[in-house]
């Protein structure tokens, strides 16, 4: 099994973002202040635990915090299943610093799946089908060691109703493409809900290919931002409280919600984003993300420094496979030992061919 180095090939959209965590901060704490009955009740729908050990004190003083935004590839076109995550970014807050860090994860990233009975490797979007929020936060935790109490997941389903909800999103076009209906061309542009939803799908022409992509994604994340914390989104916050509750489940309380509006607010006023490399690997008929241990390291150590804390050298299964498979010449499996087998067969989820041969 021979590895190359020509790009991401896998990532997707998934028709969803993590928009829904940022608008949780900038808007749904504003209109609580206002209307705290309704939309208390409306958002303690949303709750639903993920086996972690979080603390309420961490939003009360104003501690630095990761969560994990999943865009699950369910809830339209007739998808009722539980899917994949399509999307997965850590988002970083620092109230101190003021700072927001989005580290976007591809979805084909080869990860161990942290919470099955047993040895499992898989790309890092399956943990969110084998063990839904718990399993995808334990998993990207795992992957970068970086702490993760917290997760906010939304299904394809919604994007549209929120984007519509806060009045559209204006964006700067890279370049003129035409993709789902829309031309959308180079310079200044105001997206509604469908509109964003092609902007943050199209990649085949896009000349960065999927790194365009990741692009455009964060730009609609930042142009929601933007949108959420202005004045105006008050009055069509009906609309995102409804698109909001039907779309989305998080382990993040109502309070936990208002804490973050009162404490975090003045954080949105830097926004920076980031992604795993990785390096596009065909195994059988698949197509993953192999992320190296110096990638890796890089992201783990920029998001630990963005919440405060101390880098610390990865070493996880991950780290472990690339010791074994790395050459000079980049990945491959020339003579794979029996573990190496059970990777490759584990990706394809084709168990029943594993002989352990």
């Amino acid at each position: 099994m021979i590895f190359e180095d020509n790009g991401v090939k896998k990532l997707r959209w998934g028709r969803i973002s993590g928009l829904l965590f940022l608008i949780l901060i900038f808007a749904a704490g504003a209109y609580a202040l206002r209307l705290y009955g309704q939309t208390k009740k409306a958002l303690n729908g949303t709750y639903q635990a993920a086996g972690e050990s979080k603390s309420a004190a961490v939003f009360q003083q104003k501690k630095a915090f990761s969560v994990l935004l999943l865009g699950a590839d369910t809830g339209a076109e007739g998808r009722t299943d539980q899917g994949n995550s399509d999307t997965m970014i850590v988002a970083t807050v620092n109230p101190s610093s003021k700072k927001v860090l989005l580290t976007s994860v591809p979805r084909d990233t080869m990860a161990e799946l942290i919470g099955t009975s047993g040895f499992n490797v898989q790309k890092i979007n399956a943990a969110y089908r084998e063990g839904g929020s718990e399993m995808a936060l334990n998993t990207v935790s795992k992957l970068l060691n970086v702490p993760l109490d917290y997760y906010v997941t939304i299904n394809m389903g919604g994007l549209e109703k929120i984007v519509d909800a806060v009045g559209g999103v204006d964006v700067d076009v890279p370049f003129t493409f035409s993709y789902g209906g829309t031309t959308f061309t180079k310079g200044a542009m105001h997206l509604n809900g469908t509109q964003s939803l092609a902007y943050a799908r199209m990649r085949y022409d896009d000349p960065e290919n999927d790194y365009g992509r990741q692009k455009r994604q964060r730009q609609i994340i930042t142009a929601i931002i933007k949108s959420t914390a202005s004045t105006g989104t008050l009055a069509n916050f009906q609309k995102v409280l409804k698109a909001i509750t039907s779309n989305m489940k998080t382990n993040l309380t109502f309070d936990d919600m208002v804490q973050i509006f009162l404490n975090y607010r003045s954080a949105s006023e830097s926004i920076s984003s980031d992604y795993i490399h990785g390096t596009a690997a065909n195994i059988g008929a698949a197509s993953y993300q192999i992320a190296s241990t110096t990638e890796l390291q890089r992201i783990s150590d920029k998001i630990r420094q963005t919440q405060g804390l101390s880098t610390v050298t990865l070493n996880n299964e991950e780290t472990r496979q690339n010791r074994l498979n790395v050459t000079n010449q980049g990945f491959i499996f020339e003579n794979p030992t029996v573990e190496q087998n059970f990777v490759i067969y584990a990706q394809n989820n084709d168990y029943a061919a594993w002989n352990g041969n």
